[in-house]
């Protein structure tokens, strides 16, 4: 029942335009969205809407999340930066396009989904992706520099030390704005004299990304 499900979420994202390219049409078709979800939110899973998941946080809707993997422009063998794990259902997506070839870490500041995140890698078959609790607005600068970023919390400006771990000709994605109702979806693309261009790509709605180069908690 959840396969055919989630099958027929896809071919409703593809007929809506939001999946286009077929790396991350076969990631969403593969990826178990309800496995990232609490039990009660099950019934839910395959609805194109965000969920909550736990300590005030949720799981985008798949919508969003399209929008946010197809214009990153993933790849197979890509090292990507995750910030936000959130359930970990981004991160498997992720993972599924670059392949074990590919290096894959998110990081989460609340130790709860951390904990969360890593158990539904794992159960899904994506262990191997690094989760990591920190302040995510700092990038890992252990495993810089990245080929691709994605921030899954609204900051009120791209943080600096995520662009300074992202490499020449690198992308990221993170959703820009003073509102925490409303953002704008922005890819910034690290040129080859190492000056950053930016592109816009419609409203969003996430939550702040609290730490250091985000959000005070008082904010």
């Amino acid at each position: 029942m959840l396969d055919r499900e989630r099958e027929e979420l896809v071919e409703r994202l593809i007929k809506w335009g939001y999946l286009t390219k077929p790396n991350v049409i076969a990631a969403f078709r593969k990826v178990p969205r309800h496995e990232f979800i609490p039990d009660s939110e099950r019934s839910y899973a395959y609805y194109d809407q965000p969920l909550p998941i736990g300590k005030g946080q949720t799981i985008s809707a798949p919508s969003m999340i399209a929008i946010m993997m197809e214009t990153l422009d993933l790849s197979l063998g890509m090292r990507v930066l995750e910030i936000g794990a959130g359930s970990g259902y981004n991160a498997a997506l992720i993972a599924e396009v670059v392949g074990k070839k590919g290096v894959v870490v998110t990081v989460e500041r609340i130790k709860e989904l951390a904990e969360f995140a890593e158990e539904n890698l794992k159960k899904t078959g994506y262990g191997w992706v690094k989760v990591v609790i920190g302040d995510g607005s700092l990038g890992y600068e252990e495993g810089a520099p990245w080929d691709r970023i994605l921030v899954t919390a609204c900051a009120p400006e791209l943080p600096r030390p995520l662009i300074k771990q992202l490499k020449i000709g690198g992308k990221l994605g993170a959703p820009v704005g003073r509102d925490y109702m409303f953002q704008t979806w922005t890819i910034a693309e690290k040129t080859e004299s190492g000056e950053i261009s930016i592109t816009e790509h419609g409203g969003c709605s996430f939550v702040p990304l609290i730490g250091r180069c985000g959000w005070n908690k008082e904010d």
